[in-house]
């Protein structure tokens, strides 16, 4: 049995060309949905018993340097970066009656916050207004639909983990 298609030059061409159209566009459509200045998880939040012990831990056993300690009035720690590689933080902050130890929240590095809100509302999604947190960096936050935080954070240069990252 002979295919007639098989035989022409054409449709090997015809067919090449048509893959590599097929690819692009998916490659642009894929593009087009994702969150414009996104540069990644950033960080992980994680609420723990025993703050001083845990910033310990992870400096003496993983080797792992602190990027920014907030301290109270008694220079106790109320909230730490741990810094895990150039880019990426462990944060860790203290337990109360409202907030069990554990995953609280992961974060994404973005060029602009105020552009992120405002995209992610043209979606649909219920966003914070940008606020400026305890570490200097522009913050957002929103919630997924199955409860997980998620804080988008424009990291200046002249913040405690813009700082960091430049110290590296």
């Amino acid at each position: 049995m002979t295919y007639r298609f098989l035989r022409s030059s054409r449709t090997p061409a015809a067919f090449l060309a048509g893959l590599l159209v097929g690819v692009a566009a998916m490659a642009v459509s894929a593009q087009s949905s994702r969150l414009t200045g996104n540069h990644g998880i950033n960080h992980v939040g994680i609420v723990v018993d025993r703050l001083p012990e845990a910033i310990a831990t992870y400096g003496n056993a993983f080797g792992f340097g602190e990027a920014a300690v907030l301290r109270d009035e008694k220079g106790q720690p109320t909230l730490a970066f741990i810094q895990v590689s150039r880019n990426t933080f462990i944060e860790l902050s203290p337990s109360s009656e409202t907030r069990r130890a554990g995953l609280d929240h992961f974060g994404l590095h973005v060029e602009d916050v105020k552009a992120t809100v405002a995209e992610l509302r043209r979606r649909g999604v219920k966003v914070e207004d940008p606020r400026v947190g305890r570490t200097i960096s522009f913050i957002t936050s929103t919630t997924d639909p199955v409860g997980v935080r998620m804080e988008m954070s424009e990291i200046r240069d002249d913040s405690m983990l813009g700082k960091a990252i430049a110290g590296w």
